[in-house]
């Protein structure tokens, strides 16, 4: 099994109801692609180090998940580079 960590940032100027919708959605990508969420933290509203389309602040969340294949994180990175609702995100496979 291979792990990963994904960190995102949702933007910040929505509502919470659409926050939790967009990480929900988010969530269903992986789960529906054989891919085991095992942490999930969220760290709420923070100040970006530098602005980024216009946006100085957003929800940070935090995920480790492991798969046998790399499905749904491709499906995850594809989805998140055309959603205006993310604002950054960032893959990183785990070395054991």
């Amino acid at each position: 099994m291979k792990k990963y960590e994904i960190m995102f940032i949702v933007r910040s100027n929505m509502e919470e109801a659409n926050i939790k919708n967009r990480v929900k959605e988010f969530e269903d990508i992986l789960l529906k692609n054989n891919t085991k969420i095992l942490e999930k933290k969220e760290y709420g509203q923070k100040e970006l180090a530098f602005e980024i389309n216009k946006h100085k602040s957003g929800y940070y969340f935090l995920y480790h998940v492991e798969s046998n294949d790399s499905k749904g994180i491709e499906e995850f990175n594809r989805k998140a580079l055309i959603n205006e609702d993310i604002v950054r995100h960032a893959i990183t496979r785990i070395k054991e």
